[in-house]
Parts: C-alpha cells; sequence; structure tokens
C-alpha cells in the first residue's frame, strides 16, 4: 500500500506544479494548496513503510518525469528525444528502486 501512497503523490505533485505556473486567481491557489497538502500527507504515509530516501527519490521521479511528459504533450514545450530517454533512465530508476526495497510489512510477514 506503502507504494501506492508514493505513486498517487507523485501524480498529485505533476498537477500542483503546474498548477504553481499557471494559477492566477484566489481560488486556483487554494487549489494548488490542497493538492500540496493531499500529496505530503500520502507521501508521509508512505516514509512509515518505506525507506525516507527512496520514497523521496521515486516521488520527485514521478513528478519530474510527468511534468516534463505533460509540457510537451500539452503546452506546447518542444519535443527533444533527448529529453524523452532522460526521462525513461528516471522511469527506469524508479522501477528499479521499487524492486529492490522491500515495504516493512513484507519484512514482518517473513
Amino acid at each position: 500500500m506503502a507504494w501506492i501512497y508514493v505513486i498517487l503523490a507523485g501524480i498529485i505533485e505533476i498537477f500542483w506544479v503546474i498548477g504553481l505556473k499557471h494559477a492566477e486567481a484566489p481560488l486556483e491557489w487554494a487549489g494548488v494548496a490542497l493538492l500540496i497538502t493531499i500529496s505530503f500527507v500520502l507521501l508521509f504515509r508512505a516514509y512509515k513503510d518505506l525507506p525516507v530516501g527512496t520514497v523521496y527519490a521515486v516521488f520527485t521521479g514521478i513528478g519530474a518525469g510527468g511534468i516534463v511528459l505533460t509540457e510537451i504533450l500539452i503546452f506546447g514545450e518542444p519535443f527533444s528525444i533527448v529529453k524523452v530517454l532522460l526521462i525513461g533512465l528516471i522511469f527506469f530508476g524508479v522501477i528499479g528502486l521499487k524492486r529492490v526495497t522491500e515495504e516493512k510489512e513484507a519484512k514482518e510477514a517473513a
């Protein structure tokens, strides 16, 4: 369950970072603040069962990769094969960290 929290927090991070760039009205800023809060609550829940460094690396990897892809696909940022390859490396690193990191619950059950 902790990995689900990390993934959700990373996906929500994509939205609040984009919101930071585009928000203008007070209600939009309130929405950004709400997304930041939800993202960090999920992140803190994940910290209970996974190493902090791994959680943070995966969280920022999902956010960074997702933001760059969103900027390219939705906001017309110039496409670069190098950017896409580097994002692929980030995602492979995230998958690798997930595979080598056990949740505390799995260790305790063994």
